[in-house]
């Protein structure tokens, strides 16, 4: 949570971004750094204001930004609660810290080289493309 600082600890909770984290990691997130393509953000639920979310922000639509789940089994992400406006997004997830710490929020100009890549480095980095890119 926030207090005072830009940046803050969040544990993640369920299976929604499991290609990239599981139930229980610990993640970084920079409080108000704003989101981009291809970015894992943390938000607000748009129906349920109490509630955290970690998911990835596949781009900017009228009225906010559609986010996806990671985990293509799990479609509890924009496609059931819609776009995500801009006032629920509270920042963008840089890292991993726990269990395994990975950098999560790449460089806008290493993300262009990584983006489309296979491999273990773009996926370690965070760099990867969405199951599912519209809605």
């Amino acid at each position: 949570m926030r207090y005072g600082t830009p940046f803050g600890v969040v544990d993640v909770a369920g299976p929604s971004m499991r290609r990239l984290l599981s139930d229980g990691d610990r993640v970084l997130v920079r409080y108000g750094a704003p989101p981009r393509p291809g970015a894992v953000v943390l938000f607000r639920h748009p129906r349920r204001p109490e509630l955290l979310v970690v998911k990835r922000a596949v781009g900017r639509r009228p009225g906010g930004w559609w986010m996806l789940s990671d985990n293509p089994l799990v479609r509890t992400d924009s496609r059931e609660y819609g776009v995500v406006p801009d006032e629920l997004v509270l920042g963008r997830v840089l890292l991993r810290l726990a269990p395994r710490p990975a950098w999560l929020a790449p460089g806008r100009r290493l993300e262009r080289v990584l983006r489309g890549r296979p491999g273990r480095l773009a996926a370690r980095l965070g760099v990867v493309a969405p199951f599912e890119a519209e809605p």
